[in-house]
């Protein structure tokens, strides 16, 4: 038997306005609240089956930028150029980590600074 992933935490400041953004992202709904901010997982989730939830942790001291682990995203359905534009009209903003514009991702940030990757592969092609 091994373990799985079943959440991945973000600290933030504001877990309401995150989870507006991360929800549109990911196409993932407020599945419910936790003791410090609020857990966001696929539509009709259950604790532990699926992929991971998203918990947006509330605290007065987030860390924004880079942090040991970060998200990365794959446009589902669409090319990068689309999902990237969707994703800086929801809020996701460049960051500009020393890339030189070789690399097949974008570096993006969400509302409250914390990076993430938006990928170039297309999970929804066959």
């Amino acid at each position: 038997m091994a373990c799985r992933i079943t959440e991945l935490v973000l600290d933030c400041h504001d877990p309401d306005r995150l989870a507006e953004f991360w929800c549109a992202v990911l196409g993932y709904e407020i599945i419910g609240p936790e003791p410090d901010g609020l857990a966001l997982g696929p539509p009709g989730a259950r604790f532990g089956e699926g992929p991971p939830t998203l918990i947006l942790a509330r605290t007065e001291h987030p860390r924004p930028g880079k942090l040991p682990l970060h998200l990365d995203v794959s446009p589902a359905g669409t090319d990068q150029d689309t999902e990237l534009a969707r994703l800086l009209a929801l809020g996701a903003r460049p960051k500009d980590v020393g890339q030189d514009d070789s690399e097949s991702w974008e570096v993006l940030q969400d509302p409250e600074g914390n990076e993430f990757c938006l990928l170039r592969k297309d999970v929804g092609a066959a």
